[in-house]
């Protein structure tokens, strides 16, 4: 079940003066790749996630911990403005450590950032692409199907316009201008071709900053759906049978794949990738074996390969990268529930492997 929110009767209280207080929401990654939240006071605007001090929670009851010894920390690392309160008032993505100091195993932003700096030099820019389905959680089924049965088949939903192919336009808007008003790099939204499905897309973005507004952007979607009553669900293969799986393609250059002859370099990153592809896929989803079954626009899991134009290959590079000779590829295996840390990483340290 659930129970949608009711904005007028919350105004009254958000339109209140808050004397200079600040509510900054600390936003972090459980045991079970999801995003959890806890609010803090703070006299001062914050100008940067610096600014912001460490904090903790209960980790045994994120799946990170064990009740003895429960104290998970909290170091924020980006920062944002938050559309729910308004004003001045943030929300800040953190990074978790055991009580130590170490980074906690769940922590895969930590490894990303040293592998980003290393090759900064580089310029790494990404593009992500988010796909996901509303679910409605009294029926259980995707939203906008029907209570009973099925909706028709694929064909008129993907970038549909009008009733009876589009279902949660509403949720959609709302979700684009929270992110923008947050200051996350979102690039665009659209239907997808399931019915209920949708994607937005993250990016350009240099480095760690991928993953940071990646996940910056999942945790407004889920606050936004939360406010309508609807649920979100980034599972690569949502519902079972002839219908579109969920993904996270992953668009990926270097300042040297962009600049002219940029498609030699483009070859080369793929050759090196296709020497990994299996530990590719080990950090590219969960149940992504349900999603990259070389149906569906998509490659099989068990097998490498790449194409100009080409939806069914592992890596696409695009048309117009082919036909100009520079650009970006396209990794199309990354399903919809990537850790976006653990996916440009492994990107970077496969681009970049050391001649044989």
């Amino acid at each position: 079940m659930s129970v949608a929110s009711n904005p007028k009767l919350l105004e009254k209280y958000l339109s209140l003066d808050q004397h200079g207080s600040v509510q900054v929401e600390y936003v972090w990654i459980d045991g079970f790749n999801n995003v959890r939240s806890k609010t803090k006071t703070v006299t001062k605007v914050p100008q940067s996630a610096a600014e912001l001090s460490e904090w903790n929670y209960d980790g045994s009851s994120t799946g990170q911990a064990e009740g003895h010894d429960s104290d998970i920390l909290i170091q924020p690392v980006a920062l944002f403005n938050d559309p729910f309160r308004g004003g001045n008032n943030k929300f800040v993505l953190c990074e978790t450590y055991n009580p130590d100091g170490t980074p906690h195993k769940t922590n895969y932003r930590n490894a990303c950032k040293k592998v980003m700096d290393a090759y900064a030099d580089t310029k790494p820019w990404f593009g992500l692409e988010q796909e996901y389905m509303l679910m409605d959680p009294e029926t259980e089924k995707p939203y906008g199907w029907p209570k009973h049965g099925f909706p028709e088949a694929q064909g008129k939903y993907y970038c549909g316009v009008g009733a009876g192919k589009v279902f949660g336009r509403d949720i959609i808007e709302a979700h684009y201008r929270a992110c923008l008003f947050a200051g996350v790099k979102i690039s665009g939204v659209n239907l997808e071709v399931a019915p209920g499905q949708c994607e937005y897309q993250v990016g350009p973005c240099v480095g760690i900053e991928a993953g940071d507004h990646l996940w910056a952007a999942r945790y407004l979607m889920e606050r936004v759906a939360e406010d309508f009553g609807i649920a979100v669900t980034i599972h690569p293969k949502p519902v079972k049978g002839d219908w579109n799986g969920a993904g996270c393609h992953t668009n990926f250059s270097t300042e040297e794949m962009r600049q002219e002859g940029g498609i030699v370099a483009i070859e080369k990153a793929i050759k090196n990738m296709s020497k990994r592809h299996m530990e590719h896929i080990a950090v590219y989803g969960e149940d992504n074996d349900q999603r990259l079954t070389g149906k569906h626009e998509t490659g099989h899991i068990e097998t490498f390969n790449y194409g100009v134009a080409n939806r069914g290959a592992s890596i696409r590079i695009p048309r117009q990268v082919g036909k100009e000779g520079k650009g970006y590829l396209e990794d199309r295996r990354p399903a919809s529930n990537i850790d976006p840390y653990r996916v440009t990483q492994i990107i970077v340290e496969s681009t970049f492997l050391p001649e044989n």
